[in-house]
């Protein structure tokens, strides 16, 4: 092993606390725009024991792959998959949705995939990476996919339909009971995508907010990507796609001769399994009940945030699903670059022409408490207010 010096040492740290000094970082409180959040201090200490397994050799590190095993259970029992369902690790919603669409693909033989315009960016990545068409339908007064324009779009080249349980931009929920009927009327691939929304609608479910079903108690549904990293309080890049049947896997897997897997399924060949473990502490750490109190804690911030921005006199684009707000505003862009530069980090939506916040697990009533003059001086040096 080679050693380094102690000086050596110390100027590459300093190094790079220099360039880590100028991000911004979610135990401030300041990024108030993320689906991302500061991860437990469970799923640091994991991530940290687990740095160096690969779980792409899963014979060189079988504790690892078990550890795997219970975390993709957890999911499955979670989600209420049927005993015929199975799951991968992926890095996050992206790769999950990739995923899908590629087992859709396989599965169908067809080109078309019908979502709404609420859709995650990651298809626009699958439509040019695996030559398929997007179909967008527009959505309803709520936010939500039209279900009558998807059953307009439905054609013979139809391979999936997407539904957004958490949209990106909003958090809004698609009416997915009804899109389950349709796509099982119509024997079509039907793809959930709750990267975000995946642990958060469980548990609104039991804190009593009128929330639909999304996972597969819903018959209709295929497929299910949800992150860990978003609201499973988790490390950074975890997340997972669960398929209804198993076998369907064999439709992507490819032999791996040189490994000690002889299949291997799904995008990537190394993959660490710092995120695994990480997630797998904090899903047994936190718990249903856990969870819960986590989302009961983002609901009352969000709630207070909502009351707190209209007070100022600025608009919501609606009332909020989930923890996310979106805040219209005219002068969007001037209002984000002057908050940024004020050590506040939003979202622009420009599509919608908001700014969108999202009351992770990290913020609280003293942080909205703290940005909120910020907001309003902002809005007036620009003439929002």
């Amino acid at each position: 092993m080679t050693t380094i010096s102690t000086n050596k040492r110390q100027k590459i740290l300093k190094e790079l606390d220099k360039y880590k000094s100028t991000d911004f970082d979610f135990a401030s409180g300041h990024i108030l725009g993320s689906m991302c959040c500061q991860p437990h201090p469970l799923a640091k200490e994991a991530y940290i024991n687990f740095l160096e397994t690969n779980l792409g050799d899963p014979e060189l590190f079988s504790g690892t792959k078990k550890l795997e095993s219970h975390l993709i259970e957890f999911f499955l029992s979670f989600l209420h998959a049927p005993p015929t369902a199975e799951g991968i690790i992926v890095s996050g919603g992206t790769e999950g949705n990739i995923t899908a669409m590629w087992l859709a693909k396989q599965l169908t033989h067809k080109k078309e995939v019908i979502l709404p315009e609420s859709a995650h960016f990651s298809f626009s990545k699958i439509a040019s990476l695996m030559d398929l068409h997007l179909v967008e339908v527009p959505l309803t007064d709520s936010y939500t996919t039209d279900l009558s324009k998807v059953e307009e779009k439905i054609s013979k080249k139809t391979a999936a339909v997407i539904g957004i349980a958490g949209s990106t931009e909003l958090g809004t929920i698609d009416p997915l009971p009804e899109l389950s009927n349709l796509c099982a009327d119509e024997h079509l691939f039907l793809h959930v995508d709750a990267a975000f929304g995946g642990f958060v609608i469980p548990f609104l479910q039991k804190l009593g907010y009128l929330v639909p079903n999304f996972d597969f108690l819903l018959p209709g549904i295929h497929t299910i990507s949800v992150d860990a990293h978003k609201m499973g309080y988790s490390a950074i890049p975890l997340g997972a796609l669960l398929v209804r049947e198993g076998d369907w896997f064999d439709q992507i897997s490819v032999d791996s001769p040189y490994i000690s897997a002889e299949k291997h399924t799904g995008l990537l060949g190394t993959r660490s399994g710092g995120p695994v473990a990480a997630a797998y502490a904090v899903t047994q750490y936190l718990g249903i009940e856990g969870y819960t109190k986590v989302v009961q804690h983002c609901m009352e911030v969000t709630k207070y945030t909502s009351q707190r921005i209209q007070e100022l006199g600025l608009n919501l684009v609606l009332e909020p699903t989930m923890n996310v707000l979106g805040v219209k505003l005219h002068k969007l862009s001037e209002i984000v670059e002057i908050l940024a530069s004020k050590g506040w980090k939003v979202n622009k939506m420009a599509r919608l022409s908001s700014m969108r916040i999202v009351c992770m697990p990290q913020i609280t009533k003293h942080i909205i408490d703290e940005f909120i003059p910020v907001l309003e001086k902002t809005c007036r040096e620009v003439g929002e207010l």
